[in-house]
């Protein structure tokens, strides 16, 4: 099922978008205590890991964004790239090679030469959180790096969403009513120039419930394809 709801709002029209504000946090961000204190711990456990806030994937040139919720501790956090080294990267990057936006072999670490072709990937919240379960405070907190990403993608055209969290973080950041542009699986928000697509999360759990299928997370893919060429 695919909805369109329509704004006349262009991406932060009515607010300052800090376009000098970094968009990546520092190594060691202080910002949200909980997660500060969780990835000491997780650091202090597996020195080896990456252990901070993972940076956004891809080219700012880029003309599609995809937003995930949080790293995941062995995943994202421990490798330093976007969903790689968990189940949600395996389908995620086989889909983006499916469709042209990468090129390369994905083999689950940051060194595999795998490329983003058109597009980058980012979280709503930057470091791992318990449980994978940021709070609402955190991803509050965070967004201001979200939208910084954002700021600084001149040719910025589309924006997957993975999950509600995602999709909600990105309303604030589009300036959207939440009643005007509610999730769902395969609708598709405009926010002045961007497309803002919703996705399930392509989590284990997710697949293993079969609440997203490899299909239903292809043709997401496919419509974007198709609107961007």
């Amino acid at each position: 099922m695919t909805t369109i709801s329509r704004t006349e709002n262009n991406p932060g029209r009515g607010r300052k978008l800090p376009a000098l504000l970094p968009s990546e946090p520092d190594r060691n961000c202080p910002l949200c205590p909980r997660l500060a204190s969780y990835r000491d711990s997780v650091r202090a456990r597996e020195p080896t890991w990456f252990n901070s806030p993972v940076p956004s994937f891809g080219d700012a040139n880029a003309a599609l964004l995809i937003v995930g919720l949080a790293p995941g501790v062995q995943g994202a956090n421990r490798t330093g790239r976007p969903f790689t080294g968990d189940f949600a990267g395996d389908l995620l990057y086989a889909t983006l090679l499916e469709y042209g936006f990468a090129e390369g072999v994905y083999q689950a670490r940051p060194d595999d030469g795998l490329k983003l072709v058109g597009c980058r990937i980012s979280n709503a919240v930057r470091c791992v959180p318990p449980q994978n379960k940021p709070l609402p405070v955190e991803i509050n907190t965070c967004r201001q790096f979200l939208t910084a990403t954002i700021a600084a993608m001149p040719k910025l055209r589309a924006i997957v969403a993975l999950g509600r969290v995602a999709h909600d973080s990105m309303l604030k950041v589009l300036a959207l009513r939440a009643a005007a542009a509610p999730f769902a699986h395969g609708a598709v928000h405009t926010a002045g120039s961007v497309k803002l697509y919703d996705s399930y999360h392509c989590s284990r759990y997710n697949t293993n419930t079969r609440v997203l299928t490899p299909e239903m997370f292809r043709n997401v893919f496919a419509k974007v394809r198709a609107d961007l060429g």
